[in-house]
């Protein structure tokens, strides 16, 4: 006989309901080390959120579990309310969760077009038998995803390079690419690692736009690790800070610069002037 649901997991459940990607008392053990303890964190539809911390705090360990990189020790994770134990990153990216990473991971020797179409194969019907075959079907299908493909490069602004190589793409232009490609998988949530890094002021705003007209139009939501304050004060609708695996601080980017715990455990002692830092 079943045991009746505890209040914790009826909560549970309801906030799974009411965020497109919910992880529910997340805990991460490395051995004797504890690298995230007893984190719930949500993220709600058509949203902006940033998770910030100093080194150490746990941030990319967590953000790592919910890609499915790392499996939790205890706690569960949900997307649209489904629960994604065991879900290795492949199954969640095809599920609708989307990320880039901190140091770029592109096929360097493909065509910038053929980096986006790699990602399009979990929409992809033709089975192996069609393709060595080059069926009809199949190659209508190859000619709707190069179509498709280049939308999207169109879309973030590089369609000029669709035919280089990516490896000899500017930095800026690379980290858009790796963004087409998310957006590739249709994602429901995309989960952007740093992605600012190595930009000067000019192209961090650019992003800062960029990222907004996505959430917008794609009716998707967005949820960040950055190291540059400035960015995450202007872009988040809500912040979420963690330190020593725990959350400290979780509102509106007002709230977190004016929260004394805050300002102590990463903004440093003088507060207001938000400083870079590298994160982990």
């Amino acid at each position: 006989m079943s045991q009746p649901a505890t209040d914790a997991s009826r909560a549970g459940v309801h906030e799974a309901s009411a965020n497109v990607l919910y992880a529910d008392h997340i805990t991460i053990r490395f051995g004797g080390l504890v690298a995230v303890s007893d984190v719930s964190f949500g993220i709600p539809p058509r949203s902006i959120v940033s998770l910030i911390g100093p080194n150490g705090a746990g941030k990319t360990t967590f953000f790592n579990v919910m890609t499915g990189l790392y499996q939790a020790s205890e706690g569960t994770v949900y997307l649209d309310g489904r629960d994604l134990t065991g879900l290795k990153p492949n199954r969640r990216a095809a599920l609708g969760m989307a990320r880039t990473f901190q140091n770029i991971r592109l096929f360097n020797l493909m065509t910038v077009e053929e980096n986006i179409m790699v990602a399009m194969h979990t929409h992809l019907r033709s089975g192996v038998f069609s393709t060595v075959l080059r069926l009809p079907r199949q190659r209508r299908e190859e000619r709707a995803a190069a179509d498709a493909a280049r939308e999207l490069l169109h879309y973030v602004g590089i369609e000029k390079t669709q035919g280089e190589l990516a490896r000899n793409l500017a930095y800026g232009d690379q980290r858009r690419l790796e963004v087409a490609r998310a957006l590739a998988l249709r994602p429901r949530v995309l989960l952007l690692d740093e992605p600012t890094a190595g930009m000067n002021p000019r192209e961090s705003a650019q992003f800062n736009e960029f990222v907004h007209r996505v959430r917008d139009e794609k009716d998707l939501s967005v949820l960040l690790i950055e190291h540059d304050m400035s960015v995450i004060m202007k872009i988040s609708e809500r912040i979420t800070v963690m330190d020593h695996g725990h959350v400290i601080a979780e509102g509106p980017p007002e709230e977190i610069r004016n929260n004394q715990t805050v300002i102590e455990a990463y903004l440093g002692k003088a507060g207001g002037g938000a400083r870079k830092t590298t994160q982990s």
